[in-house]
């Protein structure tokens, strides 16, 4: 594949070489923003569509993944500031329909600790997996259209044995923050859409975050993304770019830009949204592997302590990473040929230890995290 790079801002060769390196260990496009005490510095390499010369977007649109976790716990935590929310209430007084074990509470939610069944399945400690709803393979790609309910999401997560007691353990769920947006949903009276744009996109002025329910659209302009899978006997590879995300729901289906995603993500960390309180609460990590409630905490050693929450879906994927103060950021939104053993993960891992050394430094050589 021919790589293009292009970039604005001032001179930063060690990010133009990072990004021409990532798109060129797999991904199909590479955009980037970094925000940091040289200023603002944007660029892109690889291409915007296989088979096509033109060099992907810097502000382009992309599905985010799991990085709507952090949108999700955010949304929360507003709530529980404004007084509509218990953090450790239980869930089961806000759905009661679920008939969920009352030890479970909002904060579990946030946090993974709930016990829930993930209801895109689960890989047991002994190597077994447990399947829920499709998101491989052809059996995805023919119910990709397919519009999911959370209700029935939930029930599905419900019908199968917990992972754990409540609060016993750590396990990452999507099936909790589905559980999460019910809960905002049931609360306010309103869709999580609507709670968002109240709370955060209105206030921050971020005009290219969605989040899209069933709807199957990105907002124009976009990179492409792509997912390969065998049919019959042979290998096919499409666009995946529209589809129906509702499969996952809250646990990755919102659509964001690499700028709003600093715009929000700078806002959060320096303290426009959260009550210092409750941001610390979010901030505060799980012992078990450094999730707070919706981010990861990760110590860089002489660099200090940074705070992310990155995110995998079909064909897209995206970084979202800053210092405590939020004055320092990274955002980027890849593309790329997604399939069922998840190949691309190793790629995804090394462009995620790539960036942070080159922005954040100090970096200790420790396995990056994906959270898909």
């Amino acid at each position: 594949m021919s790589i293009n790079v292009s970039a604005q801002g001032q001179d930063r060769p060690e990010l133009r070489k990072a990004i021409e390196e990532i798109a060129g260990s797999g991904f199909v496009g590479v955009q980037l923003r970094v925000n940091d005490e040289q200023g603002e510095w944007t660029g892109s390499a690889g291409v915007r569509e296989l088979g096509q010369g033109a060099e992907p977007l810097t502000s382009g649109h992309f599905r985010i993944g799991s990085t709507t976790k952090n949108f999700v716990a955010t949304t929360v935590l507003m709530l529980v500031a404004e007084g509509g929310i218990g953090l450790d209430a239980p869930v089961a007084d806000y759905l009661p329909e679920f008939g969920l074990d009352r030890r479970i509470t909002t904060r579990m939610l946030l946090q993974h600790t709930s016990g829930v069944f993930n209801h895109t399945g689960e890989l047991y400690e002994d190597g077994t997996i447990a399947l829920g709803v499709p998101w491989q393979g052809k059996e995805w790609v023919d119910k990709r259209f397919h519009t999911y309910l959370p209700e029935e999401l939930v029930r599905l997560s419900l019908s199968k044995p917990a992972r754990f007691e409540p609060g016993a353990g750590w396990s990452y769920a999507n099936t909790n923050y589905v559980l999460a947006r019910l809960v905002i949903e049931r609360v306010t009276g309103r869709s999580f859409a609507e709670e968002l744009r109240r709370l955060v996109l209105g206030p921050l002025g971020m005009t290219g975050t969605v989040a899209p329910g069933a709807s199957s659209d990105v907002p124009e302009p976009y990179n492409h993304g792509y997912y390969r899978y065998e049919d019959a006997g042979r290998e096919k590879t499409i666009d995946v770019t529209r589809h129906n995300p509702t499969w996952v729901s809250a646990g990755g289906d919102m659509i964001s830009t690499t700028q709003d995603l600093h715009t929000y993500f700078s806002a959060l960390m320096g303290g426009k949204l959260l009550p210092a309180a409750l941001l610390a609460e979010m901030r505060t990590p799980d012992a078990t592997c450094g999730y707070g409630l919706g981010v990861f905490a990760q110590d860089m050693g002489p660099g200090g302590t940074i705070f992310h929450h990155n995110g995998a879906t079909m064909g897209s994927a995206a970084l979202m990473y800053g210092t405590a103060d939020g004055s320092k950021t990274l955002t980027a939104g890849l593309t790329y040929v997604g399939d069922a053993e998840l190949s691309i993960a190793p790629a995804f891992q090394h462009a995620q230890l790539t960036l942070v050394n080159e922005v954040f430094g100090g970096a200790r050589a420790e396995e990056a995290r994906q959270t898909a």
